[in-house]
């Protein structure tokens, strides 16, 4: 839920706070396809399209678009739950790439099949 602490100026929520929530919603799908640590390494694409306000709950959408050898494209969609309780309305969307690494931080490969469960 996007609280007052989490305004700019304009009494919006920051854009660095959606992307952020964002970073951790790819995190965890692209975690779940490589089986373990994964590192955001590039956000390749971010659109704002609508404002994110006070009281709004952030609802963010994810899938695996692409795996490389030990990179993955992960599409990501925001939608805010307006005033908690009202209509829905797409407000980002971003094209983020997270590389699996092992335990060192190095880049691992991205299993060919995902684990059970995906």
């Amino acid at each position: 839920m996007a609280m007052p602490a989490d305004t700019n100026a304009a009494g919006d929520i920051f854009g660095g706070w959606v992307l952020s929530q964002m970073d951790l919603a790819g995190g965890i799908a692209a975690g779940q396809r490589a089986g373990g640590r994964v590192v955001t390494i590039a956000v390749d694409q971010m659109k704002f399209i609508r404002p994110v306000h006070v009281g709004d709950v952030l609802c963010i959408y994810s899938r695996v678009d692409r795996v490389g050898t030990s990179s993955m494209g992960i599409i990501l969609e925001a939608w805010a739950l307006r005033h908690r309780y009202g209509h829905r309305e797409k407000v980002t969307e971003a094209n983020f790439t997270m590389v699996a690494v092992d335990e060192d931080g190095r880049p691992r490969p991205v299993p060919k099949v995902p684990p059970m469960g995906d």
